[in-house]
């Protein structure tokens, strides 16, 4: 099934285009001016549909609350337009050959501008209709059920529900008014509800259900997904208490090539050099401002666990009073924690303190994307209490990270397993999208301070 995101995406890039052939006609008033749009290659036009898109995943106008937000769709179409003149015609001044000229990018960034609000607010205003709504059906009435039920987004869709069937004698946990019936008249209920989705959340699934009717109901192109899959879609993170061991070497993910591995360390080699040179200005700024604040060394170095639970030193630029630790021992970091210096605490807010890491990815010890690394301390502690916890060791660890842009800084066991599920979800979808998708977000991430501590 295609997800709804997906169809944006794609009005988008209609609208994108329907832009350019717009602002063609606005700025020649005639309809022989296309053809100088498309003889000028189509690397620039498909360096227009690109950025535009990028800008607008960058403010997150594929997500749908955002949208459908007016106060938020006011401020962020305009920011879209801004940020897609500021990255062409920097592309532009590069490659000048390919650039439209007479003032076309500026009328066409505009003409997509109010095509993206017009479409947005068509969104909003038609997204009660049944198209739009969001109806699963639970197989199950526990414990189980009742969690797979807490992941989906309230919606006020008047057609959009959320209804169980329960398949034992049991007790029920969920609300008894949203049972829709029993497992045995399960044809009847999907032919009355006409769900999109079924969800098996049984923690006991032999005997509890009819595999022919499933497949029959399946056949008529409703997606019947268990729980820890329903939990992946609806998080991007793993159902780590849910999972078995069977699950990491029977599922297709979870896998590394040597062509990935390659690729891999041929991107951290070429990001951490790119970054070294680009950041080596600020090294004496930063160094002479952490020196006037607080007394102690300009970079602080501290073992870490990385591939294999092999250790290392990592290298930061220091952000606490020296000695730090001295009477505690290893703790982390917590809310405005005490023990950050002044600068320190612009430093954490900005990740400028992570830029020396950048060296350990160019020697090896880490890579530019992947779980944060841990100390031993922790590690050792966290691998008692957190099932599949050495798992995120069986990659190296990275300056920035799925979890380092989904979930903000981790300060106890608790805070270490919702990271795990994020860590888990990138190690088994490892993907080249997937590490382009965090570069962005952790831009996004850098310039809003989330996490920070």
């Amino acid at each position: 099934m295609i997800r709804p995101k997906f169809y944006i995406i794609f009005l988008d890039l209609c609208c994108a285009y329907a832009a350019l052939i717009c602002a063609y006609l606005l700025r020649f008033r005639s309809f022989e001016s296309l053809e100088d749009l498309t003889a000028g290659g189509t690397i620039r036009i498909a360096a227009f549909l690109l950025t535009v898109l990028f800008s607008s995943y960058f403010f997150e106008l594929y997500e749908k609350k955002r949208f459908l937000d007016l106060r938020c769709l006011n401020f962020r179409v305009p920011g879209i337009a801004i940020l897609s003149l500021v990255i062409l015609s920097a592309f532009f001044y590069v490659f000048p050959s390919m650039q439209f000229g007479r003032g076309l990018l500026l009328i066409g960034i505009s003409c997509f501008g109010i095509f993206q609000y017009g479409n947005r607010r068509l969104l909003r205003k038609f997204s009660n209709r049944i198209q739009f709504a969001n109806r699963v059906l639970i197989v199950g009435a526990g414990e189980l059920a009742q969690d797979i039920a807490s992941l989906i987004p309230e919606d006020s869709n008047p057609h959009s529900y959320v209804r169980f069937v329960r398949c034992t004698d049991r007790e029920a946990i969920v609300d008894q008014s949203l049972i829709a019936g029993h497992i045995n008249d399960i044809d009847d209920i999907v032919r009355d509800y006409k769900p999109q989705k079924i969800v098996i959340a049984l923690k006991e699934r032999r005997g509890n259900l009819p595999l022919k009717q499933f497949m029959h109901t399946k056949l008529k192109g409703i997606e019947i997904l268990d729980a820890t899959t329903f939990f992946e879609q609806q998080k991007l993170c793993l159902m780590v208490e849910g999972m078995q061991p069977s699950a990491f070497i029977y599922t297709q993910g979870f896998k590394m090539t040597p062509f990935m591995r390659t690729y891999k360390r041929i991107y951290d080699i070429v990001f951490s050099s790119v970054g070294l040179v680009a950041a080596a200005p600020l090294f004496p700024l930063l160094a002479l401002l952490i020196k006037l604040d607080s007394p102690g060394p300009v970079f602080f170095k501290q073992l870490r666990v990385g591939e294999n639970e092999v250790e290392y030193f990592v290298y930061k630029f220091r952000t606490m009073a020296e000695d730090a630790e001295k009477g505690t021992g290893a703790v982390w970091a917590q809310k405005n924690d005490p023990r950050v210096t002044r600068i320190g605490q612009i430093m954490r807010k900005t990740r400028l303190d992570e830029i020396p890491q950048l060296y350990n990815v160019l020697k090896g010890d880490m890579s530019f994307i992947g779980p944060r690394p841990e100390r031993m301390a922790f590690v050792d502690r966290l691998k008692e209490t957190i099932p599949f916890y050495s798992t995120r060791h069986l990659v190296k660890p990275g300056v920035t990270g799925w979890a380092q842009v989904c979930y903000p800084y981790g300060a106890s066991d608790e805070d270490a397993l919702e990271k795990l599920r994020y860590d888990l979800y990138y190690i088994k979808n490892y993907s080249i999208f997937l590490d382009f998708r965090i570069i962005i977000d952790t831009v996004r991430v850098v310039l809003s301070g989330f996490g920070g501590r």
